[in-house]
């Protein structure tokens, strides 16, 4: 089960970004995974869940997964199609000599956190509003 490897990798780097941003918290991380990615989605979701749990900045992170479909490209008659539907061999000359495009990747696309900066200036907004109550 290589997701749990990704997943690590994903923790890690998440921890390395927040300490170099002042990430105080991380609410959600948006991945592009590739559909001939090999990553398994429910289980990637459950090593996720495993995981978070012991990165403090990701304890309450959201993991929200969109799909990058998969195109491959044939070298015998130029064009692109659906990998997943039609395989290595190119369904419109029958070609073998045909290359990956897209679709194996896993990118992390979007991050919504909060800074230990935001976190100073709402503790100051509540304190302003609570001095003015006075």
């Amino acid at each position: 089960m290589h997701e749990m490897g990704v997943v690590i990798h994903l923790a890690k780097t998440l921890d390395k970004l927040a300490e170099e941003q002042h990430i105080t918290r991380i609410g959600s991380v948006t991945l592009s995974v590739g559909e001939v990615s090999g990553i398994v989605n429910d289980l990637f979701v459950d090593a996720w869940n495993y995981f978070r749990k012991k990165h403090p900045v990701l304890n309450d992170a959201e993991l929200k997964m969109e799909t990058i479909p998969a195109y491959t490209h044939c070298d015998g008659c130029g064009s692109k199609y659906e990998t997943v539907k039609h395989g290595k061999i190119c369904p419109n000359c029958g070609s073998k000599e045909t290359w990956l495009i897209q679709g194996n990747e896993c990118i992390i696309k979007e991050i919504e956190a909060e800074t230990a900066d935001e976190e100073l200036i709402n503790q100051e907004d509540k304190g302003e509003e609570n001095a003015g109550d006075l």
